[in-house]
């Protein structure tokens, strides 16, 4: 399996309205064939973007909710519809008690989404792994948006994440995120056994992304 890198745009103004289609089709346009490049747009322009580039796209956020009276939900079953891959849960933006996790990775999996699921410590990563979904995401909150990179900060615990996720779902495949912005960081979280990673601010705000991804992808 490829490597996942997974660029989260967030809400930045960098990347509200039309400019969050602008940057999809630039990132969309590098190629880098030994890797699985995919965007997670706002949640607003998910058909828009999904419908125009052949990446693979992901939803910010979704609910375990099913068609009904959940007003304001985010249903599996429309951002299916409307052309992503998969969905991140428990962002660090947008936590999730424990039992709604394992009920949203649930209904994904009914829906055929891929799932990442975010955990900030060793210990979240204990409790949703057992979840069983295809990705689970290690990104320390001190470190996100930093200037020093969770491969430089904590490689060691990168390392016992890896071999933590291994044991108790050996299908899932750990990403780390939290100040990743160059080659060598994604360079180091793969050779400590990561098998992708979930970057924001930097892909979001860079002023030349497709400059950006070619560098940070050698």
């Amino acid at each position: 399996m490829k490597p996942l890198i997974l660029l989260n745009f967030k809400t930045y103004k960098e990347v509200s309205g039309d400019k969050a289609l602008v940057l999809a089709k630039k990132i969309s346009q590098v190629s880098k064939p030994d890797y699985t490049v995919a965007i997670a747009p706002p949640l607003l322009l998910l058909k828009q973007i999904a419908q125009k580039v052949k990446i693979p796209v992901y939803s910010q956020h979704v609910d375990y909710k099913d068609y009904g009276a959940n007003t304001g939900r985010i249903l599996p079953a429309e951002v299916k519809a409307l052309g992503c891959m998969g969905v991140i849960i428990n962002h660090s933006e947008h936590r999730l008690p424990i039992a709604v996790i394992e009920k949203t990775v649930i209904a994904c999996k009914k829906k055929k989404l891929k799932t990442v699921v975010c955990a900030q410590s060793l210990g979240v990563i204990k409790k949703v792994a057992q979840f069983k979904s295809d990705y689970i995401a290690y990104e320390p909150p001190a470190l996100i948006g930093g200037a020093i990179s969770i491969t430089e900060a904590q490689p060691g615990i990168i390392v016992k994440a890896v071999d933590l996720v291994k044991k108790l779902s050996p299908r899932t495949k750990l990403l780390v995120g939290a100040g990743v912005k160059k080659a060598e960081d994604v360079g180091q979280a793969l050779a400590l056994g990561a098998k992708g990673v979930l970057i924001g601010s930097a892909a979001a705000k860079a002023k030349d992304p497709k400059k950006f991804l070619k560098e940070l992808l050698i």
